[in-house]
């Protein structure tokens, strides 16, 4: 790697108008995030003082080391949730988790089953796929669908932004060094609570005072899923096979703090690896979710083909957030920032919600938030010598801020739209007001969990 000396100001005013670039690319000139993210990039490294040859070092770089850590978790996820998808595993959860919570606790049901369903399946799949049974519910029940809908959603939205192995919180693992065991433990544990606050709390609340009927297209549902329900997979079967990879990697984490443990530690450490547990929960998927009800040896590979499809914009827009990030960190502005969040009374936590938060509102993609906040935080040499809970506390600030403001630049808010068959202001007040809940709860729980770090966490 090349050196050159940098000049503090001349690349602050550049990543300024580097970033403001970016968003006009985006928003304005409507150009793919990708191809938005490289021009930033180069422009950051060119006019902050880089040799051409520097900043093409950076961005190779960037590629090599952000897709290493999350390209075969990403392909081995998608390929988890579209079996959990068609097999009918979502709906088993939901129905299951409903008999048993009894109808006055149904909108918590819907949460968890949402925030189970949330952890492998991407968040539109997993919407579409499960909001016939929040209609139907309000259909027997007579009331608003928001009651039980905006659980769903919380349980959904949560389990995507805050939990791995979804693409969101893998990657911002991936970025600043998380061990996915801490990710995936604390993830659960905050997720409940955000879910529980956001979903089951805030949908009564918004239910009593806004109501919104069963879209006609919906009304039949009922009898509908009571056939379908039958060939359905068993709910234990299931579940076991969405927390087998999860079990797996906090497996490896807990065999490296528990002597008990440790003296079969490489074996956990080689089941617990992120790709070779993803790798057993999908073959454990493909005979007990696919060839035990039905399904081909060909129409798995159909299934698990197509599910490829999506993960390739995903991956891609990474790997232009990991060139941000390594050309901000070869530049040296990762330590004029740093250094200028150590000098200020603004803790990295609410430095991180923030940063993800001013994306998320200007463009609309959690992805794209989440890709650049992380970017920036693991720049900063303030982050580099931080224990696993204090990271683990500014990846949730980053989802926390990545997940609030959603309005009309971002997909989710149309489809939430169409699906309740809302208005624009109505949309505005249940849909963003739940993300705005769920995201500045998670800078809540962020917050808590770094004051932890700071006392008895050591790096």
């Amino acid at each position: 790697m090349q050196e050159f000396a940098a000049v503090p100001e001349r690349l602050v005013i550049v990543a300024l108008i580097g970033f403001a670039l970016l968003l006009f690319l985006i928003i304005k000139g409507k150009i793919h995030p990708l191809i938005s993210l490289l021009i930033t990039a180069v422009f950051i490294g060119l006019a902050g003082g880089m040799p051409p040859g520097m900043v093409l070092e950076s961005i190779n770089k960037g590629v090599g080391l952000t897709l290493q850590g999350i390209a075969l978790l990403v392909g081995l996820g998608s390929m988890l949730g579209a079996i959990l998808e068609v097999s009918g595993g979502a709906q088993r959860i939901a129905a299951t988790l409903i008999e048993k919570f009894g109808e006055k606790k149904t909108p918590t049901a819907l949460g968890v089953t949402g925030l189970l369903v949330g952890i492998p399946v991407f968040f539109d799949a997993g919407l579409i796929v499960l909001i016939p049974l929040a209609f139907s519910i309000a259909q027997k029940t007579g009331k608003s669908t928001l009651c039980y809908g905006i659980p769903l959603l919380a349980g959904l939205a949560i389990g995507h932004a805050f939990i791995p192995p979804t693409p969101g919180p893998i990657l911002v693992a991936a970025l600043l060094g998380i061990d996915l065991g801490y990710m995936i433990f604390f993830g659960i544990l905050v997720g409940i609570i955000l879910m529980l606050v956001a979903g089951p709390l805030f949908g009564n609340f918004i239910g009593k005072r806004i109501f919104v009927p069963v879209p006609q297209s919906y009304v039949d549902f009922s009898e509908n899923s009571r056939k379908e329900n039958v060939s359905l997979p068993s709910f234990g079967s299931v579940v076991s096979i969405i927390f087998l990879p999860l079990v797996l990697i906090l497996l490896n984490t807990f065999s490296r703090i528990i002597p008990a443990m440790q003296p079969y530690q490489h074996w956990f450490s080689f089941i617990g690896t992120p790709f070779i547990a993803l790798i057993i929960a999908v073959l454990a998927a493909m005979i007990v979710l696919g060839i035990r009800h039905g399904y081909s040896r060909d129409d798995l590979q159909t299934i698990m083909t197509k599910s490829l499809q999506p993960t390739g914009l995903i991956l891609f827009v990474t790997a232009g957030g990991g060139i941000i990030r390594w050309v901000v960190e070869d530049s040296g502005l990762g330590n004029i920032i740093g250094g200028a969040l150590a000098a200020s009374p603004l803790p990295l936590v609410v430095a991180a919600f923030l940063i993800a938060l001013a994306v998320r509102v200007m463009q609309g993609s959690a992805t794209v938030s989440m890709t650049l906040a992380a970017g920036l935080m693991a720049a900063m040499p303030e982050t580099a010598g931080l224990g696993q809970l204090h990271l683990v506390a500014i990846g949730f600030a980053i989802a926390g801020g990545a997940t609030a403001m959603s309005h009309v630049n971002d997909s989710g808010f149309w489809l939430v739209k169409s699906l309740f068959n809302l208005d624009e202001k109505t949309t505005l007040k249940t849909w963003t007001m739940m993300e705005n809940i769920i995201g500045f709860s998670g800078l809540v729980m962020a917050l808590i969990l770094s004051g932890i770090a700071i006392v008895i966490w050591k790096p």
